[in-house]
């Protein structure tokens, strides 16, 4: 059993990256078309916040085409689901810390 160490992340805090990644951590690729869907981003901001975690190794993205339509994938990296798994372990840490119970 692998020991978390509870590290709080600004980089995935924000709320449109910590929705991406909790969607990320779910699957093994994720369409561009699913997560602009699930998180109700413009196709920019969608762009923007995937370059923005590409940048800090937490996620791939894989573009290829289907016929001649692009279609462009995510994933999370080892890294990304180390970070996310420290960051939740933190959060759950502050959480306990307030006497709050947190229940699945």
């Amino acid at each position: 059993m692998t020991v978390i160490e509870p590290r709080f992340d600004d980089l995935i805090h924000a709320p449109t990256r910590l929705a991406l990644v909790s969607l990320l951590t779910a699957a093994e690729w994720a369409d561009f078309k699913f997560l602009r869907d699930q998180t109700a981003l413009s196709d920019s901001a969608l762009s923007k916040q995937l370059t923005t975690l590409e940048d800090a190794g937490y996620i791939e993205i894989r573009k290829s085409f289907v016929g001649k339509r692009p279609r462009t994938s995510a994933r999370l990296t080892p890294a990304g689901r180390n970070a996310f798994a420290a960051h939740v372990a933190a959060l759950q840490q502050i959480v306990s810390r307030a006497g709050l119970e947190i229940t699945p």
